[in-house]
């Protein structure tokens, strides 16, 4: 039998913690050899599994990343990007594949990133399942195929707890769209409108957001011109996918070169 992979998932009480938490043990290929929370949690110093509900399962949770990434060769993280930049440091220092699901991250904060991935392995996506990944390569293709009478507008939906709009699937669809289009999505994306806004500027890629109730994910890419409209669509209804993605991340990127991965490398899109 293959040796299972140890990982550590960091923000281990939050949605994507808890369901990361349940993916690898169910994982004949992974095991979780640590946990992480941030100083002053309830869980820290705990077992995982009483704090999950269950049985003791030896799994303490630690507010050190550097002392949770002891013997670990990959840790999983969905968190906030402050503790994702922090974090990065120590697992490119230990030589730790970091998986990073997180989003809402500045461009300097994608910059320091990259700087990181000089040295370490680095796997980030603004979204971990297949299916989006696949709607990404979609959207760049149809964007190239189609001229700027197809308005390209972007809306997406997601429960009412997440804190950065537009999603990060939704800035990579729109990447995508912008990519497919020969342009920078910064001079296209068009990310607010209030008011007498003016007729729509051609070329342009708007994004539209809702946020409510349990909703795990939603994503729309529309091109509309006059007489039709082209609608690609992705919908989540179960938090496990993007886990499931992120694990599958962690697996693959064992043993490679130092750099920044995506997921369409992963899936080889």
């Amino acid at each position: 039998m293959t040796e299972q992979i140890a990982i550590v998932v960091n923000g281990v009480s939050g949605r994507m913690g808890r369901m990361l938490v349940q993916v690898i043990a169910a994982s004949d290929k992974a095991r979780l050899s640590g946990a992480i929370e941030r100083p002053g949690h309830d869980w820290v110093g705990r077992d995982l599994g009483e704090m999950l509900g269950g049985a003791a399962n030896g799994v303490i949770v630690s507010d050190s990343a550097q002392a949770a990434l002891q013997g670990a060769q990959a840790v999983i993280d969905f968190t906030a990007p402050a503790a994702t930049l922090a974090l990065a440091e120590v697992a490119v220092g230990l030589g730790v594949v970091h998986v990073i699901g997180t989003t809402g991250f500045a461009p300097e904060d994608l910059a320091v990133i990259a700087r990181l991935a000089q040295k370490g392995v680095i796997v980030r996506a603004g979204n971990m399942s297949l299916g989006v990944n696949l709607l990404t390569a979609l959207t760049r293709k149809v964007a190239a195929a189609l001229d700027t009478e197809y308005d390209i507008e972007i809306v997406e939906a997601h429960h009412r707890h997440k804190v950065d709009a537009p999603s990060g699937t939704a800035l990579m669809l729109g990447e995508a769209a912008a990519a497919g289009r020969g342009v920078s999505l910064a001079d296209a994306a068009v990310r607010a409108r209030d008011g007498i806004t003016g007729a729509r500027e051609t070329g342009s890629i708007g994004f539209a957001v809702i946020r409510g109730g349990d909703i795990v994910g939603e994503h729309d890419v529309i091109f509309a011109a006059e007489g039709e409209r082209i609608v690609l669509r992705h919908v989540a209804s179960d938090r496990a996918v993007f886990a499931r993605g992120a694990l599958k991340a962690a697996l693959w990127a064992q043993g490679r070169d130092a750099g920044e991965y995506d997921m369409a490398a992963v899936l080889g899109l």
